[in-house]
């Protein structure tokens, strides 16, 4: 799989696709409402990123940027193939991947001066906390906790923050994670974790990560997310993230479709089962009635964008 995130213009998110995949998105572009794909790597860096712009019946628009402004350049091809090539070798960095294309650098003007943060101590300390945090549980896309520093200290009638501003901020935090996680070897707690997940589902268990903010919102739209033959659920919530950033565990919630003490149960023991088969400790008194608590946690979860 290529280690790429591909974003469509109709919104989809295609994360780590084949080569073969690739091909035929860039196939499929050309239609209004399904022009476009924009390319991150994984982990996402700022600016860098591959673009492809195509209508039926035309030439295919393909940009990539590598960091600086002058870094980003743009061509034209006749056809997908060339496209779908270019794209997998950027995808895979590849040595002489943009070779056989007449590139041009693309100028896209002057970079804007960002002005410093203007916050009291206090309020800078509180809102990189915050960031930090989100960060740190690794399911937020730079986009996602640029809009959160932006919005974190907002009252009725103050904005300290500009989105110039909450994008320097959270690109250089997310830079410096980034960097930790460089070191970081082998499989990690929560990728242990989202293996145990992909084996619940493929048992008939609905299984999913970070979902919603809280356990009312949880509660009310896993059944949603439910195949017409799962039998039950499990979840953790965005407050249940945080804490585990934190190093407090994970509290997982789950139940039983039909509603029934004997249904929840047996779903509380396949989670558990599943967890340990995962190389995962659970706390869990076997009452259906209370949560499940995936605990000692070491929360490293590799950030994707």
């Amino acid at each position: 799989m290529l280690e790429i995130v591909v974003q469509t213009e109709n919104r989809e998110r295609h994360v780590r696709v084949s080569a073969e995949e690739l091909a035929g998105l860039v196939r499929r572009i050309g239609a209004d409402g399904d022009l476009f794909l924009v390319l991150q790597r994984i982990p996402d860096l700022p600016d860098v990123f591959a673009q492809v712009w195509h209508r039926a019946g035309g030439d295919y628009t393909l940009e990539y940027r590598d960091g600086a402004a002058d870094r980003h350049f743009e061509t034209t091809a006749e056809g997908p193939e060339a496209v779908s090539a270019a794209l997998a070798g950027w995808a895979r960095q590849e040595a002489g991947w943009a070779a056989g294309l007449d590139w041009s650098p693309l100028d896209m003007g002057p970079a804007r001066e960002v002005a410093p943060l203007d916050l009291a101590e206090g309020e800078r300390e509180e809102l990189t906390k915050r960031v930090r945090q989100v960060l740190v549980g690794g399911y937020a896309s730079r986009a996602e906790l640029a809009e959160l520093a932006e919005d974190y200290l907002v009252t009725a009638d103050r904005r300290p923050v500009s989105r110039e501003q909450a994008e320097a901020l959270v690109d250089r935090m997310w830079l410096e994670r980034v960097a930790e996680q460089a070191a970081w070897r082998g499989e990690t707690d929560p990728e242990r974790l989202t293996r145990a997940f992909a084996a619940l589902r493929e048992s008939g268990v609905t299984a999913r990560e970070n979902f919603t903010c809280c356990r009312s919102c949880g509660q009310s739209e896993i059944g949603d997310e439910a195949g017409p033959d799962a039998r039950g659920f499990v979840y953790f919530h965005t407050q249940c993230t945080d804490s585990a950033a934190l190093g407090h565990g994970l509290m997982l919630l789950y139940g039983g479709f039909d509603s029934s003490s004997e249904t929840t149960s047996a779903i509380g023991h396949e989670i558990v089962t599943a967890l340990e088969a995962a190389g995962l400790r659970t706390e869990w008194d076997h009452d259906p009635a209370r949560a499940i608590t995936v605990t000692p946690l070491d929360w490293r979860r590799r950030l994707v964008g």
